[in-house]
């Protein structure tokens, strides 16, 4: 399984792989880790990642341009979106591009492993 993370923040991306490493189990993975949207949608492209995780608040291209623009090269692209900003017109945006979660930063083991769960099985 390849697990895509993507953040402006180096430690904001450590905080999500760590809670993915208490997460999962027993499942081979890999992290790939982008910087911005722009970043994310190129190793999307190359690596073909099982699942995103996308900030949106970053520099180069955001994460709303970088989700559209996934969704676009691939319908079936797996998005959860992890951001700081919990407001509804974000909320609403981001599902109306077609990402599968909102998670309000930082995210937490239960919810990660409520994503992971519904995602794998």
């Amino acid at each position: 399984m390849k697990i895509l993370v993507t953040d402006d923040s180096k430690m904001a991306r450590k905080m999500v792989i760590k809670t993915l490493q208490d997460a999962i189990n027993n499942i081979n993975y890999e992290v790939l880790e982008a910087q911005n949207g722009e970043e994310s949608l190129n190793l999307y492209k190359e690596h073909k990642p099982n699942i995103v995780f996308m900030d949106l608040t970053m520099p180069v291209m955001d994460g709303f341009e970088a989700l559209k623009r996934i969704k676009e090269f691939d319908n079936s692209a797996k998005v959860i979106v992890i951001s700081a900003d919990i407001q509804k017109q974000a909320m609403d945006r981001v599902r109306e591009l077609g990402a599968l979660n909102f998670v309000k930063k930082p995210i937490d083991l239960k919810k990660m492993q409520q994503i992971l769960v519904n995602l794998i099985s």
